[in-house]
């Protein structure tokens, strides 16, 4: 009787390569971002990015690879949309006019610092060195209402990310920058508060990614400084789909202790008659 064939014997897949995405780097937002979409969004993907800014992010991103949705609540003069994509003015991301669903990828980048919310245009930030910054970043109108500082920073994000869950399909992604900052002489961590805010929204944390600039900030009056200063910024990845694991934890609450174990009945049976006795 002939015996049987071995079973092949399991080969490792894949090649070995140091040619990876790497989750913390030296550089720019465009580099980055193409990384980014290459690693989370598949190529003909719908993709909206509705704080399109000055269309930074899509330097380094082939033209034509997704079929993009530009726009911002009040475009910059002379904006262009890359080729292929389309641009639209006037679209606050807190009231986007998309249908439930109907998007594959979703970008957002607001105005993350709070000198950017002001009650009064010539009150905000990004005066002299900085403008380039206010000029990407804010689009110069005035913050009639709503919670002030770093809380008007989070009520920003809060009211988009809850659209941004709106308009993704199952399984779509979505983009955020975001940097923490110090105000009112006080550390706001927002990659936490955005990460713990829209996994509440039914979406997973699925990546994230730290953003190192090239050159040193600056700082024109520095007394005493008591806080590192912020030279890096996050991109995070929500995918939208429910997970079996969140990244609030609540170490308040004390751990029980754990029940005793349980006594063993004693086998009166097995004993017998004068068993265990101390008798002479």
């Amino acid at each position: 009787m002939t015996a049987p064939p071995a079973p092949p014997r399991r080969t490792q897949g894949g090649v070995a390569t140091a040619d990876v995405v790497v989750s913390a780097r030296v550089g720019d937002n465009a580099e980055l971002f193409a990384q980014i979409l290459a690693l989370h969004v598949p190529a003909g993907a719908t993709v909206a990015d509705v704080t399109f800014g000055l269309g930074v992010f899509w330097r380094r991103v082939p033209p034509g690879r997704y079929r993009l949705l530009a726009s911002d609540i009040a475009l910059k003069p002379g904006v262009t949309a890359p080729l292929g994509a389309t641009l639209t003015d006037g679209v606050d991301c807190r009231a986007l006019p998309y249908e439930d669903a109907a998007l594959d990828c979703l970008v957002l980048d607001p105005p993350y610092m709070e000198g950017m919310y002001r009650r009064s245009a010539d009150h905000l930030a990004g005066s002299g060195t900085h403008a380039a910054f206010r000029r990407a970043y804010a689009h110069g109108g005035a913050t009639d209402d709503g919670p002030k500082w770093h809380d008007a920073v989070i009520d920003l994000y809060e009211r988009a990310c809850r659209e941004a869950a709106r308009v993704l399909a199952p399984g779509g992604a979505l983009i955020v920058k975001c940097q923490d900052e110090v105000s009112a002489n006080k550390q706001r961590l927002t990659h936490v508060e955005l990460i713990t805010g829209v996994e509440s929204l039914g979406l997973y944390c699925k990546d994230l990614f730290v953003l190192v600039r090239p050159n040193s900030p600056g700082v024109s009056r520095l007394k005493a400084q008591v806080h590192a200063r912020k030279n890096h910024s996050y991109f995070l990845v929500f995918e939208k789909r429910r997970v079996g694991v969140r990244s609030t934890r609540d170490f308040s609450r004390a751990t029980p202790p754990a029940p005793p174990a349980p006594v063993a009945p004693i086998d009166k049976l097995a004993s017998g008659p004068g068993r265990g006795d101390n008798c002479a």
